[in-house]
């Protein structure tokens, strides 16, 4: 073994350091760490987990630092300055492997939304109101279901839509939104409303506020181009900043929130299907906040001669981060922390069971075992120990003249 060598030695650092910055792959970082005690060191001390999670996703350049939760964080900070710093980078490491690992993976995305925020405007609310937006459906119980927005002359002025995601950090792929289709009010549908609605007023109720749905020519409110922002609110979000039926939303002002991503405009075709815009890579969500912006009205509402835009269903595909990864913006500098809440493997079990269950395992046979040998000693512990394991089945009183056991119920 006299002849071998360290490429990493041979190479040089300034090369070196290149080669390993050209991995695009978590899992060839993870491997190349893996190689060699000097390796490992080497792509722990020039960060190079945190750099290709920042080329992934650019939007981990806003966490100001990333912090390590777990039940050891108190011995965290004994020892020399140097390995200190040592165990520091370290954990830096752990938490952007794992973080890119996250942001790379395959699994499947789902719909990611949790509570609506706000939108610009409504017409009707709150018939009309965001929150029908989450319905997959654009008809509830008979009724349209759908947001619109208030009516503008101006066909260029713009809308957006606010939504609470579940969790504070997720890794979003992908947005979809279905435009509103009127229908047209026919002499049947108008006779059917009549006779539903005996009453003038609520006639007069029922068109006004379904004025987006009845049109002639079946409209479409779509609009030209859509946009999506995404970042965290300046305040916690309390119950009374969400939209309800009470309650329109207090908090979709622009200036409430912090966009850390913002998309390109996508084009939005006039049908009234679930349109699907996927982002150019995956984006990480900071603060769980997402924006839709609807850009360009197209269609003029005959009754009063302004332009709306009406949206029936929106999703925004993605996975959670939680609970292994946090958001912390509580600093009084508003900087945003990367907190990582790993499994203490001192908790867990070889078998993957938690060592707590797995030492409870051997009291609880020695207590089975005490009963069973106190059930013994008492001459009558055959049936109780049937009686215990297959409970509530009741047994038949066996027959002491009778050589023959009577079946069980």
């Amino acid at each position: 073994m006299e002849n071998c060598w360290d490429f990493l030695q041979w190479l040089g650092p300034d090369a070196s350091t290149c080669v390993f910055a050209s991995l695009d792959d978590p899992s060839d970082l993870v491997r190349a760490s893996a190689v060699s005690r000097s390796w490992r060191r080497f792509v722990i001390a020039n960060g190079f987990s945190r750099s290709l999670c920042r080329r992934i996703c650019p939007e981990v350049s806003n966490f100001t630092r990333a912090v390590e939760v777990s039940s050891s964080a108190m011995n965290q900070e004994v020892g020399s300055s140097t390995a200190v710093e040592w165990e520091s980078l370290v954990r830096e490491h752990r938490i952007y492997s794992y973080l890119c690992r996250c942001l790379v993976s395959p699994e499947g995305s789902s719909d990611c939304i949790d509570r609506c925020i706000g939108a610009s405007s409504t017409d009707n609310f709150p018939d009309e109101s965001i929150e029908n937006t989450l319905e997959p459906s654009d008809r509830v119980y008979m009724r349209p279901s759908y947001w619109s927005s208030g009516g503008e002359a101006d066909p260029q002025v713009p809308e957006s839509l606010i939504y609470r995601l579940g969790s504070d950090l997720c890794v979003v792929n992908e947005i979809k939104i279905q435009p509103f289709k009127g229908q047209s009010l026919d002499f049947l549908t108008f006779a059917n409303t009549y006779l539903l609605c005996g009453h003038v007023l609520v006639k007069i109720f029922f068109l006004f506020v379904c004025s987006a749905f009845f049109q002639h020519g079946d409209p479409i409110y779509s609009v030209k181009f859509v946009r999506f922002r995404m970042g965290n609110s300046k305040l916690p979000l309390r119950s009374e900043n969400y939209v309800t039926d009470e309650n329109e939303g207090q908090a979709a002002a622009d200036d409430n929130f912090v966009w850390t991503y913002i998309s390109p405009e996508f084009p939005m075709l006039q049908e009234s299907v679930l349109q699907s815009f996927k982002l150019p890579r995956p984006v990480l969500c900071i603060g769980g906040v997402v924006k839709i912006e609807l850009l360009g009205r197209v269609q003029k509402q005959a009754m009063d001669g302004l332009y709306y835009i009406c949206v029936s269903h929106v999703q925004v595909l993605g996975r959670p981060l939680s609970p292994k990864l946090a958001l912390d913006t509580s600093e009084a500098s508003g900087a945003s922390v990367l907190k990582y809440f790993p499994v203490d493997s001192s908790s867990v079990a070889p078998n993957g069971a938690s060592r707590d269950d797995e030492a409870r395992e051997p009291s609880r046979w020695h207590a089975f075992a005490a009963t069973l040998r106190h059930l013994r000693a008492g001459g009558a512990w055959n049936q109780a120990i049937l009686n215990t394991l297959l409970r509530p089945v009741q047994f038949a009183e066996e027959d002491d003249d009778s050589d023959e056991e009577e079946p069980y119920a």
